[in-house]
């Protein structure tokens, strides 16, 4: 059975537990579950937008616990606070290890995350397991010509990238890079190591997209090394600045609904509900 804390995400099939959640006057989230069979397993779904939607999962996992579940699993397909997986300057916080203890703390029988930012996420969960970009992408290849490059748009990604080549047997692999100030987190230096592409088309994969920053700078720098369309497929697309200057950039865009629901004439918008039964 499935408590789906976000009604309009519902990454699994099968019956529902009604509930009634809310927040007090005070900002505190709030859960009463209604009665059902507490000798079933319970997955919670949820997407994590906010420190308080953290909170409504960790009171609905008490409340199962006081009704005597013994085996409750987690679907966060994106985790939050990921991105922040070392200190690169003195005053900060370790924050993808601040929720990763307060989510081991619930004591979960599983914890299912999607593509998540590096290895450091699961690597500091108990009982997590790791659901790879892979299914996400093969999804979409078949939307894509059957000619193109595939472009790690960082160092970074550039390990996940050779991963995902070789297991879907993509033969045409690029590595970007590009500069980022530690302090500020401006971009600059984008390099793209051929001189022409040839109107070759391009896919670039990576886990998130925030402000689109990274991708609008490296695909200026593709068009100038002439490159054909440009595609970009992110597992967890927040867009926080918008998708106009992104879907002026890229003829598609392929993300999941980790993050939210989304309506936009360039997004391809992938369901978790298929992608975790693949």
């Amino acid at each position: 059975m499935i408590v789906n804390l976000d009604p309009q995400f519902r990454p699994l099939a099968g019956e529902t537990i009604p509930y009634e959640s809310f927040v007090f006057n005070g900002g505190e989230p709030h859960i009463r579950i209604q009665a059902f069979d507490v000798s079933q397993e319970i997955h919670v779904t949820h997407r994590i937008n906010s420190f308080n939607d953290l909170g409504l999962l960790c009171v609905t996992v008490d409340a199962l616990r006081r009704m005597k579940v013994k085996h409750i699993h987690g679907i966060l397909p994106y985790f939050p606070g990921a991105r922040q997986d070392r200190v690169m300057t003195d005053g900060e916080s370790l924050t993808v290890k601040v929720y990763a203890d307060i989510i081991n703390r619930l004591d979960l029988s599983s914890l299912t995350l999607v593509d998540p930012h590096s290895d450091v996420t699961p690597a500091l969960l108990d009982r997590c397991e790791v659901v790879s970009n892979v299914p996400f992408i093969k999804r979409i290849l078949t939307q894509l010509p059957d000619d193109f490059v595939l472009i790690s748009p960082d160092a970074g990604a550039a390990k996940k990238i050779h991963k995902l080549a070789q297991a879907l047997g993509i033969s045409k692999v690029l590595e970007c890079s590009k500069k980022r100030d530690v302090v500020t987190g401006a971009l600059t230096g984008f390099s793209v190591p051929v001189d022409s592409l040839g109107d070759v088309p391009c896919l670039i994969v990576d886990d998130i997209c925030d402000g689109g920053g990274t991708f609008m700078g490296l695909g200026t720098e593709l068009k100038r090394k002439n490159s054909g369309d440009l595609y970009l497929a992110v597992s967890h697309g927040i867009f926080s600045k918008g998708l106009d200057a992104l879907g002026e950039m890229f003829t598609k865009i392929y993300t999941t609904d980790s993050i939210r629901n989304l309506s936009h004439p360039v997004v391809s918008q992938e369901l978790l509900i298929d992608i975790l039964k693949s």
